[in-house]
């Protein structure tokens, strides 16, 4: 029998990881083949900022071509200089309404705040939790709440330009 399955990724998270981990960046298109292999997507969410730039809104275009929801917020300066633009409330609310269709949750991002969100779903909605990351800039707690780790690797890179 096909499994359902409903894909979160962080884009902000994994675009600095494979950055700065290889240089390089991250293949949706074969992440999605490979995370969608003989099963149903429910859903699948792109989390993203926007700076209102072209080269991005291409990169959306791109996205939601294969097959990918995308969701942005604005990009916000501080006065300060640093600057907010994170989506961690946002893929937790709609990993807990979507898992209910789901039987498998892929999370792309190595961002330990995640650990919680992956635990609830495994062990209180009884879901399987697949993490996407790098693995030296995944957190071990998020790494260690999943129901198996997927290295963001070679075959999960565009190749060097």
């Amino acid at each position: 029998m096909m499994k359902n399955v409903a894909l979160f990724v962080d884009v902000q998270n994994v675009y600095y990881t494979t950055r700065q981990a290889y240089q390089r960046h991250f293949n949706y298109q074969a992440f999605w083949q490979r995370a969608t292999h003989q099963r149903q997507v429910v859903k699948a969410f792109a989390y993203a900022i926007d700076r209102g730039d072209p080269k991005q809104k291409a990169f959306q275009n791109i996205l939601k071509n294969i097959g990918f929801e995308v969701k942005t917020k604005p990009y916000i300066q501080r006065a300060d200089g640093s600057a907010k633009g994170d989506w961690d409330v946002g893929i937790t609310l709609d990993a807990m309404e979507f898992a209910q269709a789901a039987d498998v949750i892929v999370l792309v991002s190595g961002d330990g705040d995640f650990d919680l969100l992956a635990q609830k779903v495994r062990h209180q909605l009884g879901k399987t939790v697949e993490v996407y990351g790098v693995p030296a800039l995944t957190a071990a707690s998020l790494i260690q709440a999943a129901d198996q780790f997927i290295a963001i690797e070679e075959d999960l890179l565009l190749p060097q330009k």
